[in-house]
């Protein structure tokens, strides 16, 4: 590799949309930033996904993030990135067939009214008044008017495009074999391509990042996950909202353009040979296409055109890390987004900017996510 750019105020690795929207964040305030990334910018999770901004259903602990980012940056975050990121608030609908269905969507949609989310409980004649096309099964659903979906690629390719404007560095084709410390805090990063030195060190890179924290003494629960997404050829519009189910088996939504961009787990991705492969399978996509089928089934006829699969990371307790270590200094850390990252990533690269310049959150409550939950209690 030819000689480059290998010291900063600080170095990102993972140049997803957390590391390309923080590295944006932090370019912005003039500090001197440089992205690492393995592949290419946004190849992970951040563009492999149905692009829903949602915060119905999430866990209360990460609530706090999702509803910042739907109130104060995605209704204008197409025109502070100069890009159209096809954000569209339409609201959320999240289906169930069963009374264990409905008792899990109510106890979710009590825990969120409890914090302050504008998100009820509707019958299944009122679900199919808000989306027709839906089977006669579904019994009820949990409804937020102020959710939404956006498009994963061109908002991080946004997120990215503004960061090289305000001066960030992003490396791609370097692989990042491990952390060293110097005096105590880490500085140094490990690659295929020599040492990459910073003063802070943002580790965002999905599940490769356990590994890189590993060589630092740093462990955390977190496992990789497959998801499979589809699109369909183009249709005549049926209906604008975010759907998902309470199972959380399939979610996705129909296109400005008429194709419906729909996504979820078949069961079976563990199963298959290429279960951390970014292809889907020719058992796990017609199983998924069938669990859609059971709740519209007027979309039993329409074609697929294109589909792909992603690895997500996904954290023992179904939340993500982020935090600076205490055992690290200098460095944060920010993964373990159990496929629920997209939506909330634009309010996450505002905590962590804070984390980084000012030592804690100060725009958003993101406490509930610290790295030493984990810790034994003694």
């Amino acid at each position: 590799m030819t000689d480059r750019k290998k010291t900063a105020d600080v170095i990102i690795i993972g140049g997803g949309i957390m590391g390309s929207s923080t590295a944006y964040r932090l370019a912005k305030q003039g500090l001197d930033v440089l992205v690492l990334e393995k592949t290419e910018i946004g190849n992970g999770g951040s563009c492999r996904n149905a692009g829903g901004v949602r915060q119905s259903a999430r866990d209360v602990r990460e609530l706090p993030l999702a509803m910042y980012a739907v109130s104060n940056i995605w209704p204008t975050l197409g025109e502070e990135l100069e890009t159209d990121v096809e954000y569209t608030q339409r609201g959320n609908i999240r289906l169930g067939k069963t009374p264990a269905h409905i008792t899990a969507l109510t106890n979710l949609v009590k825990k969120s009214t409890d914090v302050g989310l504008d998100v009820k409980m509707v019958t299944g004649d009122e679900a199919r008044e808000i989306c027709p096309y839906m089977s006669g099964e579904v019994l009820g659903a949990s409804w937020c008017p102020t959710d939404g979906h956006a498009n994963p690629l061109s908002t991080t390719l946004g997120f990215y495009k503004k960061a090289l404007e305000n001066g960030a560095v992003f490396v791609t084709g370097v692989t990042v074999l491990g952390l060293k410390k110097q005096h105590g805090a880490v500085r140094q990063i490990l690659t295929n391509d020599g040492i990459y030195e910073a003063d802070r060190i943002l580790l965002c890179a999905g599940h490769a990042s356990r590994a890189i924290a590993n060589t630092v003494g740093i462990d955390l629960p977190v496992e990789r996950e497959t998801s499979e997404v589809f699109v369909t050829e183009q249709m005549l519009p049926m209906f604008d909202v975010m759907l998902g189910t309470s199972d959380a088996d399939f979610y996705g939504h129909q296109s400005e353009h008429g194709s419906f961009v729909l996504g979820g787990m078949g069961g079976l991705e563990k199963f298959t040979s290429n279960y951390e492969g970014n292809e889907t399978h020719n058992v796990t996509l017609p199983k998924l296409s069938r669990g859609v089928i059971g709740y519209f089934p007027s979309l039993a006829g329409v074609k697929i055109i294109r589909s792909w699969a992603g690895q997500y990371d996904v954290c023992s307790d179904g939340v993500p890390v982020i935090d600076n270590v205490p055992e690290v200094p200098g460095l944060t850390v920010a993964f373990g987004f159990c496929g629920h990252g997209f939506g909330i990533a634009p309010a996450v690269s505002i905590a962590l900017s804070e984390l980084i310049t000012q030592g804690v959150s100060t725009t958003i409550d993101i406490s509930k996510l610290n790295y030493d939950r984990f810790a034994a209690k003694g």
